[in-house]
């Protein structure tokens, strides 16, 4: 059987103008997860990441900390979903200009994941949900068929697609997407084994790495 190991990209710059980038923890996540994964005899014969600078840059930190030769492909259909027009679809039942409470914050990003998955305002988003879920579909299948018996693909890629990938292979929809997406850690492991009965979900969500590293090395967002 063949394997693909799919990552999430280390902590981003919530809250900054610019998210789309590591922090300085986020950097040392992504190496962290390379040596550990060379610890463990991890040698990929294909590396695959998404489009984004996170992953780009969370992808740079995990090859060096592991020491891996392979070339790296980069494959948009690992892009993370599009949060910041979600949440422009369904804005906060609070007064304009009014600064959010992480409470309330969290609220109004559940209310507006919500609303995106549901599938009744498909029509307001330039990518919907059951497009979104074809798409990383579509991106897993192009990673696996890269892939010779016995061979491992490492995939740098978001929080989103890779729950996902574990919903559907679970059999799950939105509803269990939704309660895996909130609790992938950055730099987690989701373990997918290929085989005659196809994917296979063996592991969701390792980051046994990060606690190994001690307090503090742990984030969601």
């Amino acid at each position: 059987m063949s394997q693909v190991l799919l990552v999430r990209h280390g902590q981003a710059s919530w809250g900054s103008d610019d998210y789309d980038v590591l922090s300085d923890l986020g950097e040392r996540q992504s190496r962290l997860l390379g040596e550990a994964l060379a610890a463990r005899g991890v040698v990929p014969d294909l590396v695959v990441r998404g489009a984004m600078r996170r992953h780009r840059q969370t992808a740079e930190q995990a090859v060096a900390g592991a020491g891996w030769a392979a070339d790296v492909v980069v494959d948009d259909g690992w892009n993370e979903f599009d949060h910041v027009q979600m949440l422009a679809m369904h804005p906060p039942a609070y007064g304009e200009g009014e600064e959010l409470t992480r409470e309330q914050f969290q609220a109004w990003f559940e209310e507006a994941t919500l609303r995106w998955t549901g599938g009744a305002y498909d029509e307001d988003y330039d990518e919907s949900f059951t497009a979104f879920g074809a798409r990383v579909d579509a991106a897993l299948r192009r990673t696996v068929e890269r892939l010779e018996p016995k061979q491992t693909a490492v995939v740098l890629t978001s929080g989103g697609p890779v729950s996902w990938v574990a919903a559907s292979l679970l059999a799950g929809g939105a509803d269990l997407w939704t309660q895996l997406n909130p609790v992938t850690v950055n730099s987690s492991v989701t373990k997918i084994v290929v085989g005659r009965r196809g994917a296979t979900l063996v592991s969701f969500n390792d980051h046994s790495h990060l606690e190994a590293a001690g307090g503090g090395h742990i984030t969601y967002r």
